[in-house]
């Protein structure tokens, strides 16, 4: 069970990490964080590209961050934009892989939170089972 202080916590350093982002064409920016089950903290931001399709999101920037350190698992996850949008189709898919069944928590700059799962935003997702 994630504590309100944890929550609390990783908001703001999704909220935090947010002012980093790359987003000159759509100004759009996005900060991202997860918690893992050892108590730590990875963010990511956004980054644009002029070849649109290149563009790497924040939550797969945290993801890519936690793996290079060797964790596997994430606990929860915090998503900061403007206003509380949701992480696309590929990122949930990417997140999923690692906490399936943890809570999210959509954040805009206004403070208001929605909260949900993982598994809520990509039921019945693609996993290592069907490659079996």
């Amino acid at each position: 069970m994630i504590s309100e202080a944890q929550r609390d916590q990783l908001i703001a350093a999704a909220t935090a990490v947010r002012a980093n982002a790359y987003a000159p064409y759509s100004n759009y920016k996005v900060g991202a964080a997860l918690l893992t089950a050892d108590g730590r903290i990875f963010t990511g931001v956004n980054v644009e590209n002029a070849s649109y399709g290149l563009t790497v999101c924040a939550e797969r920037n945290a993801i890519g961050k936690m793996v290079a350190e060797g964790v596997g698992e994430i606990t929860a996850v915090a998503v900061v934009t403007e206003n509380g949008g949701s992480p696309c189709g590929a990122c949930r898919q990417v997140l999923v892989e690692f906490g399936a069944d943890v809570p999210v928590w959509l954040c805009d700059l206004a403070g208001k939170i929605h909260t949900t799962t993982l598994y809520s935003l990509i039921p019945n997702h693609f996993g290592p089972d069907h490659l079996t």
